[in-house]
């Protein structure tokens, strides 16, 4: 059948769309935590389940949405992916706890990892050669926009409506593109593709729910509490009955255990967990520092993002035209590296700073994640043979999530403990005796007003313990993030290995084989007899 150039563009538009609002949804809920924590009374911990309950979902479907794409029709599923994640955005819009906020997040994740898993198959069925490169391009640049953005729009709609807005505005755009799929896009699958690894899922997906469960529940349950130590166990109990499913599969298995003998391929893994650990919690926690201690409305604090965001863009093409020329150990030892710096500048803002003060810290930051996300996305597909390349980008995107998850559980539940503790301390938290420690909690959760307003005639001794026991706690939190940047740093520069990759060609695509104008890539000569994997576009770190 002949291809329709209208049929191609309304199917990148419509899964640029999708990409768009299931990225944006991951930045765009930072700038609106402080709103949410008002509006629902939660706790610093109710507002780390608001980002890790959909980051987990992401993490743990991704990889078997993808599979089902293939088996059962990719826009089939991608129709459905839009369907749960509008429903949920709707459902989180009206959520009258945090407890229905985090499962309604938790719902969205489901839904953005069937469209970040079939999307860019769609596409790649649609285009070929060059004009392939194209599409992608407008993929990953659609990714980098919405990561980029999240703040100025999230601020933006919280300060003309409320911040339940940042999830209504999926539901017209939603069905917009429902209707939009069921007209124009064309169906497409993979007969070849293997069975849906169920087990695999399940035992992954619980494992890292008790993992973070048990992480954000420390300091309220205490670490060495029965329910938290029994988390941990759990966890790990799970997790190697999911690497003994994994083998036993063998080939049928969600993540393809005998890439792990490729030292490149664990260290990619390894430094994509530790850096998104440390970067996307690092915006968590320096948003609560903007909005509740510098006092900066939702829309003022996506405003005072924009060092980051443009320091984002202008390296990300840095990076890109960097790539092929310099060795990825160089790029991402150096992307990690200044974002650990960028970080480690935030230490120069104190309780009676000026915004200003951060943006060294923001600039470099965005410097390193510019440059950190088009060669991740590069080395993902250059690490093994062509056949696997879906594999191996699939299974470093669950490591990105997981990253995510785990970093914002473990950076939240640190910033948390050192607040408290330090307000403990304090003159004021002494005069507070037995209610000290729920107030140091509801002062890591931004309430220091509130709780400075509750001691009555001590109200701004109160006032300046948590205002000075919040910047411990943010600078605590920072120079971890920064040092788990650097260990990133140092595993790219010992552990990439130009030796292990597969080829020196380092587009993000693969040529398309079947296609003249594709053009040859340098190094070993792929094998006729292997088929050209669907492409999978990586996630940018933060």
């Amino acid at each position: 059948m002949q291809e329709s150039p209208a049929r191609r563009n309304w199917t990148l538009a419509v899964v640029c769309i999708g990409t768009f609002m299931l990225m944006l949804d991951i930045s765009v809920v930072a700038i609106a935590l402080p709103d949410i924590q008002r509006s629902l009374d939660t706790s610093l911990s109710g507002l780390q389940w608001v980002i890790d309950s959909y980051a987990l979902a992401l993490a743990a479907f991704l990889v078997t949405a993808g599979s089902l794409g293939d088996l059962r029709g990719r826009k089939r599923l991608f129709l459905a992916g839009f369907v749960v994640f509008t429903l949920a955005s709707l459902a989180c819009g009206v959520a009258g706890s945090i407890e229905v906020l985090a499962i309604s997040r938790a719902l969205q994740g489901v839904g953005a990892a069937v469209l970040f898993a079939t999307g860019p198959a769609l596409i790649g069925a649609e285009f070929h050669g060059k004009a392939r490169g194209m599409a992608f391009g407008l993929f990953g640049a659609a990714a980098g926009l919405a990561i980029a953005s999240g703040p100025l729009i999230g601020g933006a709609l919280i300060e003309v409506a409320d911040w339940r807005w940042i999830f209504y505005i999926n539901v017209p755009i939603g069905v917009l593109a429902i209707a939009v799929v069921l007209a124009r896009v064309p169906e497409s699958l993979d007969k070849r593709a293997r069975p849906i690894d169920w087990a695999g899922m399940a035992t992954l997906t619980a494992a890292l729910g008790a993992l973070v469960f048990g992480i954000i529940r420390g300091n309220a349950e205490g670490w060495t509490s029965p329910l938290i130590l029994s988390c941990f166990m759990v966890a790990a109990a799970l997790l190697a009955a999911f690497v003994l499913v994994e083998h036993r599969l063998g080939a049928r298995a969600m993540f393809d255990l005998s890439l792990f003998r490729n030292t490149t391929f664990v260290g990619m893994s390894l430094l994509v967990l530790i850096a998104n650990g440390a970067a996307l919690p690092s915006i968590f926690i320096e948003t609560n520092y903007m909005q509740n201690l510098l006092d900066a409305s939702a829309w003022e604090a996506g405003l005072r993002f924009l060092p980051l965001t443009l320091a984002l863009f202008v390296f990300g093409a840095v990076g890109g035209a960097m790539i092929g020329k310099i060795p990825f150990r160089a790029l991402m030892g150096v992307a990690c590296a200044a974002i650990g710096v960028g970080l480690a500048l935030t230490s120069l803002a104190g309780p009676d700073s000026t915004w200003t003060v951060l943006i060294p810290s923001m600039i470099v930051t965005g410097a390193g994640m510019g440059l950190f996300n088009p060669t991740r996305a590069a080395l993902a597909i250059s690490v093994t043979e062509p056949a696997r390349a879906g594999t191996a980008s699939g299974i470093n995107e669950s490591f990105q999530q997981v990253g995510v998850a785990i970093g914002i559980a473990a950076i939240g539940a640190l910033f948390e403990h050192r607040v408290t503790s330090d307000f403990v301390a304090s003159s004021a938290g002494q005069q507070l005796g037995d209610s000290a420690p729920g107030a140091g909690s509801a002062i890591s959760a931004g309430s220091l007003d509130a709780v400075a307003a509750s001691t009555g005639s001590f109200a701004e001794t109160t006032l300046d313990a948590a205002r000075n026991a919040f910047v411990v706690g943010f600078h605590e939190a920072m120079w971890v993030c920064a040092i788990l940047a650097g260990l990133a740093s140092l595993i790219a520069i010992f552990m990439l290995r130009e030796k292990d990759m597969h080829s020196t060609a380092l587009s993000l695509i693969p040529p398309d084989l079947d296609d003249p104008e594709a053009a040859e890539p340098a190094g070993p000569a792929r094998p006729e007899s292997l088929p050209e994997p669907e492409p999978r576009v990586a996630q940018p770190v933060a």
